[in-house]
C-alpha cells in the first residue's frame, strides 16, 4: 500500500445541516437478519432499487442489473484487496493472549493497530505460526483506541503465512473459503475490509453488463477503521473521520467524463468508491489520504447513482448514504428492507439508488 499523496486534491468541505443527529441513524434490526454467510452464487443476493425523491421501492435480484442499468452508464468499483490483517499472537513476558488488526502502515515496519487484550506501551508480542516468527513493540496508545505497533523487520512480506483475512465482529460463522470476502476484480492489497457491495459481482455479471453497453472504471481506496466502529457522538458534527488512503488515477476520470458526455451516469459501487470519486476536485486525478466525511447536506459532484449493502445503525456508512437518497427515503427502504427479511451487513443483500 502506497502513501505518497502525489497530485492530492483537497476533500471538500463539509456542510453539518442543524438538527441532524447520530440518534437520528439509529434503528432496530433483528440480529437473525444480520447475514453469516455469503448466498451462492454471488449475484443470487437480492438487490433493493431506491428512487431517489420519489415513494418507488421495487425488489429484484443482483443478477438483473443489466436490465437495471442503461447503455452508457459506467460502473465505478473499489479494486482495493483485503489483506491478511488478523494476527494472534502473545505478550512475551506473560505469555497473554493478544490479537492485532493491522489497520495502516506508517512504513514497512510500523503499523496503526487496533488490539485485542491489555497491553502497556513498551510490551514486547510475540507471533509464530508454523517455522516463522515475528516480534513488535507497542510504541505508542492513543485517545481513539488505536496503537502503533513497530514489527522487528517489515511485517507485509510475512502476512500470508503469520496473518488471517479478518472478518467484521458482527460474523460469527467461519468462512470457508477467504476469497469469498474478496471482490472477483479485487487486486491492490491494502484494505482491513471488503469494499462489500463489489461481493457481489460475478465474472459472468460482468460480461452481461458489458455486452449491455455498461462500461468499468476503477479506484482503490483501502478500507479502515471507520469500517468497525459506530459513531460516539450525538453530534455528528464533533466527529472526526479515520483517514483512508485512496487513488483515482487519471483513466478513469477520463471515463467518467466520457460518460456524462454520452449521457450515461456514474454509478458508484460501495460507499468507498463514493468516498474516493467525491475526494476528487475539477477532475483532477486524486492520490493520497481522504477523510471526507459525508453526511445530509454534502453536495455531490461526480457520482450519480449508487450500489450499496444495508448499514449499521449509526454509522457512517448510513449517514452517506442518507446524504445521497435523503435521510426519510432510507429510512422507508430500511424499514421495508426489515420487513421483508432482506439480509444485512457485509454478506447482505444490496440497494441501487437511482
Amino acid at each position: 500500500m502506497d502513501g505518497a499523496a502525489g497530485g492530492a486534491a483537497t476533500p471538500p468541505a463539509v456542510c453539518y445541516p442543524a438538527r441532524v443527529r447520530t440518534s437520528d441513524f439509529d434503528y432496530d434490526l433483528p440480529p437473525d437478519r444480520i447475514a453469516q454467510t455469503p448466498v451462492e452464487p454471488r449475484d443470487s443476493a437480492r438487490l433493493m432499487v431506491v428512487e431517489r425523491g420519489g415513494r418507488e421501492l421495487s425488489h429484484h435480484h443482483f443478477r438483473e442489473l443489466p436490465m437495471l442499468l442503461e447503455p452508457g452508464d459506467l460502473l465505478v468499483a473499489n479494486d482495493s484487496r483485503v489483506i491478511p490483517a488478523r494476527l494472534h499472537g502473545h505478550k512475551a513476558a506473560t505469555g497473554g493472549a493478544v490479537e492485532l488488526l493491522l489497520l495502516r502502515p506508517e512504513d514497512s515496519s510500523t503499523w496503526q493497530c487496533l488490539v485485542r487484550g491489555r497491553v502497556r506501551v513498551g510490551t514486547i508480542l510475540s507471533f509464530r505460526k508454523g517455522n516463522e516468527t515475528l516480534s513488535a513493540e507497542v510504541v505508542e496508545l492513543r485517545p481513539s483506541g488505536v496503537r502503533r505497533i513497530r514489527f522487528e523487520r517489515p511485517v507485509t512480506p510475512l502476512l500470508d503465512q503469520l496473518g488471517e483475512v479478518p472478518l467484521p465482529p458482527y460474523i460469527h460463522e467461519p468462512l470457508s473459503d477467504a476469497e469469498r470476502y474478496q471482490t472477483v476484480y479485487a487486486r491492490v492489497a491494502g484494505s482491513a475490509a471488503a469494499p462489500t457491495a463489489g461481493l457481489h459481482f460475478t465474472p459472468l455479471l460482468i460480461e452481461r453488463l458489458t455486452a449491455r453497453g455498461v462500461r468499468f472504471a476503477f479506484v482503490t481506496l483501502h478500507v479502515g477503521l471507520d469500517t468497525f466502529r459506530p459513531v460516539e457522538v450525538e453530534d455528528i458534527s464533533e466527529h472526526k473521520i479515520h483517514r483512508e488512503w485512496a487513488s483515482v488515477p487519471e483513466t478513469t476520470l477520463e471515463q467518467v467524463a466520457a460518460a456524462r458526455a454520452r449521457g450515461g451516469r456514474v454509478v458508484a459501487v460501495g460507499t468507498t468508491s463514493v468516498r474516493a470519486l467525491e475526494s476528487v476536485r475539477d477532475l483532477q486525478p486524486f492520490e493520497g489520504w481522504t477523510d471526507v466525511f459525508i453526511t445530509p447536506g454534502f453536495e455531490f459532484q461526480l457520482v450519480d447513482a449508487m450500489i450499496t449493502n444495508f448499514h449499521l445503525p449509526r454509522s457512517t456508512l448510513l449517514m452517506l448514504v442518507a446524504a445521497f437518497a435523503g435521510k426519510e427515503t432510507m429510512d422507508r427502504a430500511y424499514h421495508e428492507a426489515i420487513r421483508g427479511d432482506y439480509r444485512f451487513y457485509s454478506f447482505g443483500d444490496a440497494m441501487l439508488i437511482l
